[in-house]
């Protein structure tokens, strides 16, 4: 159940040291600063921008440059112009820069702001410095996010985030055989769902960090308390750039709490598994290297499931909760029953999620579900912390001594 709705993350985040695999994961760590033992007290770096006096954007595509240009000018901004690039300055301390990006959030469309690129303050002198700073440069929409101007950064960048837990149990006898993290954060005193957090890193640029938090916050915040239980992660594959480097802090993780091998089974939400099939093999290889399970989440109606079930052939296929919750329709009574013959087929075993009612749960049971998950089992809970861990305590990530 992961219901994040992501999409593949920004180019400019897309580099070895996003996920560096030398044991230290350095550059994540100097962007993220702390992984907290499943609870997280402390105040994530997300590297929000500040106030700039100076910008310079870039685009190939011709009519957005003199659009910004001329926008620029109407705030008293100083601008100079060459081919495919201009530079603005706000010799006011930069709050007309501010006003610069509030504005081209509302007068460019979406496409036209993820065609440019923008370097706030560049480096007086040029030289290597500056060239990295303009090959990995964000996109207009990205620094737009940053700064807050089109979604509520705060959100995420201001939140305490820690992994709670739901049950997911055998319909045979309502046993807890598994349990599957899900990503929360409170700001101000009030909580914020996972599904808000990954749209703003999303938005953002920040996709695969915050994957990696949710990754190891999982595996942490269970390793004193799973007992023989299944732990089910989510994972978004796009946010796996190589998987053996940017999945060796995970490794780690696991290794570290001692939760076997075999009890972890990481889901794909369907949709993210459509994106890039050659690049999903991989990871999922990958995966199963290190002997750990991979589970297809929110299979339902569609050539797209059938087709990525033959492919993926995943241990665990989880249905849809739309679909089941659809029940006793008869037109969804036909797809499940059949989605679930083909899982069983391959191998594979059966989690009815959104299961919310006895009616429910005895609809899936006939239909072939082997395990089921939803409100009527358990609601997401964060676990109890025990002796050993008091609540604020936390264990950072090591931190490497260079980049």
């Amino acid at each position: 159940m992961n219901g994040r709705g992501l999409a593949a993350a920004s180019p400019d985040i897309a580099s070895p040291r996003a996920c560096s695999g030398d044991g230290t994961v350095s550059f994540i760590l100097a962007l993220v600063g702390t992984i907290c033992g499943g609870i997280c007290g402390c105040r994530q770096n997300w590297e929000v921008p500040g106030p700039a006096g100076r910008v310079l954007l870039a685009t190939s595509i011709g009519h957005v440059l003199p659009t910004v240009a001329r926008t620029a000018r109407s705030l008293g901004l100083t601008v100079r112009t060459s081919p495919a690039m201009i530079d603005v300055v706000d010799e006011r301390g930069g709050r007309r820069l501010e006003r610069l990006f509030q504005q081209l959030a509302r007068e460019l469309t979406g496409a036209e702001t993820e065609a440019v690129r923008v370097v706030a303050d560049p480096p007086v002198e040029g030289g290597a410095g500056f060239a990295a700073r303009l090959l990995t440069a964000p996109t207009l929409a990205v620094e737009l996010a940053r700064r807050g101007v089109t979604v509520e950064v705060g959100v995420l960048v201001e939140a305490e985030l820690w992994s709670v837990y739901q049950p997911i149990v055998s319909l045979s006898d309502r046993s807890v055989v598994a349990q599957e993290a899900l990503l929360r954060g409170i700001v101000d005193g009030r909580e914020v769902g996972g599904g808000d957090l990954f749209f703003v890193a999303e938005r953002a640029g920040w996709l695969h960090r915050l994957d990696r938090i949710g990754r190891e916050s999982a595996v942490t915040g269970a390793g004193h308390w799973l007992g023989e239980a299944d732990l089910y992660v989510n994972v978004d594959p796009t946010s796996i750039f190589r998987p053996q480097v940017c999945l060796a802090s995970t490794e780690r993780a696991v290794h570290d709490a001692g939760i076997p091998a075999s009890q972890l089974v990481f889901e794909v939400v369907e949709s993210h598994a459509i994106a890039d099939r050659g690049h999903l093999v991989s990871v999922l290889e990958h995966y199963r290297s290190l002997g750990w399970r991979v589970a297809l989440d929110d299979v339902g109606a569609g050539w797209s499931s059938r087709s990525l079930l033959a492919a993926v052939r995943p241990e665990v296929v989880k249905l849809d909760k739309r679909l089941v919750q659809e029940l006793p329709d008869d037109g969804a009574r036909t797809v499940l029953r059949a989605l679930v013959d083909l899982a069983h087929q391959l191998g594979a075993v059966v989690v009815a999620e959104g299961v919310e009612t006895e009616r429910l749960a005895e609809e899936v049971t006939a239909l072939g579900a082997d395990l089921g998950q939803g409100w009527l089992f358990g609601r997401p809970v964060r676990p109890e912390l025990t002796v050993e861990e008091p609540e604020g305590r936390w264990q950072p990530v090591r931190v490497a001594t260079g980049r």
